[in-house]
């Protein structure tokens, strides 16, 4: 059955597309925005002596109300490790020597914290302040480690996990964990590469979901879902080249919901980790849900099965 719908779904999808037979019929319009673009041609037309240049501030400025919590300098970024406060992202100047510096690579390398080396010219867009060669963004959100997800699962609840496999949109990740808290998710990990910063972007995003829900960042999402896995919990991953329509997974027991990156989907090997390959059934010519979308999905038929099984 599963498989008959899948194929059934790929020969619909190779029709050809509705196209209309009856000549359109063309009503005359009036330009409603022709004075507004007859006065920008008219400010245009100024002399360029009098014209404002136009200037790249915007962007800079974008740029840097984009980076909450940032501390820059070498002592306060020495500091703020040194007093365990949780590092988003960690930038040093290219070619940045002396002694200082080499105390704080030397603290990363100690404290398992990556740094990026970047030109100076990033530094100075994320804070006019005396960087020093280095700006750290700490995290808006305490990270735990997964034995603390997994402790804090209640006992008479079966687990429900999110996985993000290269999910690097800040927005969708925000969406992933809203539904996920709504779905009564235990908890949310991300790897500490390739992946969505948790920012204000995606605080906002998850309307808040972020500040409850607890999240894990694994140095290897490999790793993370053999221990998982060792610990009872099925793997599914969502991706439409499944064979398995997603309602007749069985998601009732202890499950972790694999979500991959929002072009290549999830990766060849984390899909060889996975116990079900899901898909959901598609009716429409797009082959694919927007990553967030089909999370969502995901999340509440898992929550259908086990309503369904009280």
């Amino acid at each position: 059955m599963d498989n008959e719908f899948l194929k059934d779904k790929r020969v619909r999808s190779k029709q050809t597309p509705y196209t209309p037979t009856a000549e359109p019929e063309y009503v005359e319009a009036r330009d409603l925005n022709w004075e507004e673009r007859t006065r920008s041609a008219q400010r245009d037309s100024r002399p360029a002596a009098e014209r404002k240049p136009r200037t790249s501030e915007p962007r800079e400025r974008k740029e840097r109300g984009g980076e909450e919590n940032i501390v820059y300098g070498l002592r306060p970024v020495i500091e703020a490790i040194e007093t365990d406060k949780q590092i988003e992202k960690l930038y040093v100047r290219k070619g940045a020597e002396g002694q200082l510096m080499a105390d704080l690579k030397d603290l990363c390398y100690r404290s398992r914290i990556r740094y990026q080396e970047v030109p100076v010219e990033k530094l100075n867009r994320l804070t006019r302040g005396n960087h020093q060669g280095v700006v750290a963004v700490i995290a808006p959100i305490a990270y735990v480690e997964l034995e603390d997800i997994l402790d804090r699962i209640p006992e008479d609840e079966k687990a429900l996990i999110v996985v993000f496999d290269g999910v690097t949109d800040v927005r969708n990740f925000g969406a992933i964990a809203r539904s996920a808290e709504c779905a009564g998710a235990h908890g949310l990990i991300c790897p500490l590469k390739n992946s969505a910063p948790v920012n204000g972007d995606a605080i906002r995003a998850s309307a808040g979901a972020l500040t409850r829900i607890p999240v894990h960042r694994a140095g290897s999402i490999r790793n993370t879902l053999k221990t998982l896995a060792q610990a009872g919990m099925k793997i599914v991953a969502a991706t439409e080249k499944a064979d398995t329509i997603l309602f007749d997974a069985d998601l009732t027991g202890p499950t972790v919901l694999v979500m991959g990156n929002e072009e290549s989907g999830i990766s060849k090997e984390v899909l060889k980790l996975c116990d079900c390959k899901a898909a959901i059934p598609m009716v429409g010519a797009i082959e694919s849900l927007n990553v967030a979308a089909a999370a969502a999905v995901m999340l509440f038929e898992t929550v259908r099965q086990r309503f369904c099984q009280q």
